[in-house]
This record gives structure tokens, C-alpha cells and sequence, in this order.
């Protein structure tokens, strides 16, 4: 049991660390783009700090359970999805087509959490975001789910489209 606890902090370690490092090498293409200097290597660090520095504003008449609950489900799964994705990496012998299809409900996960955070406020402007994420949803989300299906469907080994995704 304790080694499931090692493979969530690794995941969520690894996946942090890989995603702040992509946040910092697009923001210094962009700015190379625009011919600027850039931000520096600590700089995704500093906006964390930032950002957990801030007050927590809760629109009066909103739902304040689900308000704060949304982005905490949203970060949830996203750690999941990392998770699931490095143990099946570690493991791929033990990955079958059910890992693939919750995987990619856990990556809906996350745009549900902001609409669920959108309609919670009770402010105009948040529930129109919260409907164009909705159209979003459906625009993106569900053609990008249709297509990984197919390739599944059609391969019928769950292995073989691993191995053509990494390619």
C-alpha cells in the first residue's frame, strides 16, 4: 500500500516539474518571437508564490462549497490523469482499454471544474465564460475523445496505439 503513495507523489512530482519547465520554454519562444528577453528560469516558481499569496474572494450569493470545491477537483484529476499515465509507463504490461477511457473522463474533469466555478459565483459575466466553456466542451473535447476511440476500436490492442502515439 505504501508504494501507491510513492507512485502518486512521484506522478504529481514529475508532472509538476514538467509543467512548470513547458510554461517557462513558451513563455521564452514567445518572447524571443517578439525579439524580448524573456522571463527568467524561476519565474513559473514566482507566480506560484504569487499566486498562493492572494486572497480568496468569494462572490456574496454564490454557492461557497462548490465555488472553492471546483478548482480543487479540477487540480484532482489532473493529478490522477498524471498519475495513471506514469504508473502505466512504469507498468505497460498492466494498462488496458480502461485506463484509456479514464483517462480521458479525467481530462474533461477539469473544464467541468470551471464551469462548475463559473455558474457557482452567480456573476454574469463568470456563467457566460462557464457557457463557452460548455461549447468548448463539445467543440474540442468530444471530436479529440471520438478520435482516440476510433484508433482504439480499430486497432483492437490497446498497446498498439501506445506505441504509435509515442512516435
Amino acid at each position: 500500500m505504501i508504494y501507491i503513495f510513492y507512485f502518486l507523489f512521484f506522478g504529481f512530482l514529475l508532472t509538476a516539474i514538467i509543467g512548470l519547465l513547458a510554461s517557462w520554454i513558451d513563455r521564452k519562444v514567445t518572447a524571443k518571437v517578439q525579439y524580448r528577453v524573456g522571463p527568467p528560469l524561476l519565474q513559473p516558481l514566482i507566480d506560484i508564490v504569487k499566486l498562493l499569496g492572494k486572497e480568496t474572494l468569494i462572490p456574496a450569493g454564490s454557492s461557497k462549497i462548490t465555488f472553492l470545491m471546483a478548482p480543487v477537483i479540477g487540480l484532482a484529476s489532473v493529478i490522477l490523469v498524471s498519475t495513471l499515465l506514469w504508473i502505466n509507463n512504469i507498468y505497460p504490461a498492466k494498462s488496458f482499454l480502461g485506463d484509456l477511457i479514464v483517462v480521458l473522463y479525467l481530462l474533461v474533469i477539469p473544464s467541468i471544474s470551471i464551469i462548475m466555478g463559473g455558474f457557482a459565483s452567480r456573476n454574469p459575466l463568470a456563467s457566460l465564460g462557464a457557457s463557452r466553456e460548455m461549447k468548448l466542451i463539445l467543440g474540442y473535447e468530444l471530436p479529440f475523445i471520438l478520435a482516440i476511440l476510433v484508433t482504439v476500436i480499430k486497432s483492437e490492442d490497446i498497446p498498439v496505439v501506445i506505441k504509435k502515439m509515442e512516435l
